[in-house]
């Protein structure tokens, strides 16, 4: 069949879409519980060179309150390491990829500076993040941390530098972030995982606000009052595991398949258009250059009122990742 496929023409976004009930049901039922089960075989017997039939799209930017722009749609580097991330990382650039965040708990900064270099683009092209652990809180603390990060992504300068999570003495590491800001050894600053009483803790003794607050955000947990309290605030969110890592079959769910058919596009594309046209920068991850290459193709259609409203009914309001909690 792939091989007919193949012959008649069809491309691997509506092979994806036309594949057969019994494959998505077996998927469904933890045969194939991920997207590169049912996708990836599809893809690569369809298109023998995926990178001929793919445009690199123009990515857009969205302003951050200190006035820098910041790719709307990045690379995610969590769970990669060692030689295979820096493929990854290098892969991703090469795909058009400019926004590239890792932190310090990943343990691949060297690895993702590999890659960087490996790519062969121009490093102020890039928007590199990179976030503080919990273990380096404080003002001295960060301020080394910060340095150790920048030595193993082989940088002189970060893009964004995050708070990972708001423990230990957030106070001392938000000071020690405000002065490497107006040292000009980041660009921006901000947090992850803040909820609305940290934030506003926060901002209780900052001399600057945060940029971002990087949360978790899909489908199945939209934060739609996090989302408005940072609005408010004048602070970009920005999501991680915005395809939710496939966590409650993501990957077939029914209604997401169903709006995917509607524009020619698969689940992945519909889930992260949605993010983005909620105004949220979005990482997704990916070690399979032909999903790296999916996911960016997400600006060529717009999702009306009604699906909009409809994958809002799919909020659980609840995290998907409870080992974070």
């Amino acid at each position: 069949m792939d091989t007919k496929k193949k012959q008649n023409g069809i491309g691997r976004r509506r092979f994806l879409q036309n594949a057969s009930k019994t494959a998505l049901s077996l998927a469904c039922f933890g045969f194939a519980a991920t997207r590169n089960t049912f996708a990836a075989p599809s893809f690569a017997a369809d298109l023998a060179d995926p990178a001929k039939h793919f445009t690199t799209p123009q990515i857009e930017t969205r302003r951050l309150n200190n006035g820098i722009s910041m790719p709307v749609l990045g690379f995610g580097t969590c769970m990669l390491s060692g030689p295979s991330c820096s493929n990854y990382v290098a892969q991703a650039i090469t795909c058009g990829y400019r926004l590239i965040d890792t932190a310090k708990v990943y343990r691949n900064e060297e690895a993702v500076g590999a890659g960087i270099k490996q790519s062969g683009i121009d490093r102020k092209e890039l928007f590199l993040t990179s976030k503080l652990w919990v273990d380096d809180a404080g003002k001295d603390k960060a301020k080394k941390a910060f340095q150790l990060s920048l030595d193993k992504l082989g940088t002189d300068y970060l893009d964004l530098y995050l708070i990972h999570r708001p423990r230990g003495d957030v106070k001392g590491s938000w000071k020690a972030m405000e002065e490497l800001y107006k040292e000009g050894k980041i660009r921006a600053i901000g947090v992850s995982n803040f909820e609305p009483h940290h934030l506003e803790e926060l901002l209780s003794y900052a001399s600057l606000p945060p940029a971002i607050n990087q949360i978790e955000s899909h489908v199945f947990f939209q934060q739609g009052a996090a989302s408005e309290n940072l609005n408010k605030l004048g602070i970009q969110m920005e999501a991680w595991s915005p395809l939710a890592e496939g966590r409650n079959s993501h990957f077939c769910n029914q209604t997401l398949k169903e709006i995917g058919e509607k524009y020619n596009k698969t689940i992945a594309q519909v889930s992260l258009r949605w993010n983005y046209q909620r105004g949220i920068i979005v990482i997704p991850r990916s070690s399979k250059k032909y999903h790296m290459m999916e996911n960016l193709e997400i600006f060529d259609f717009v999702l009306d009122d009604d699906d909009m409203q409809k994958i809002a009914s799919l909020d659980l309001y609840r995290t998907q990742f409870p080992e974070w909690e």
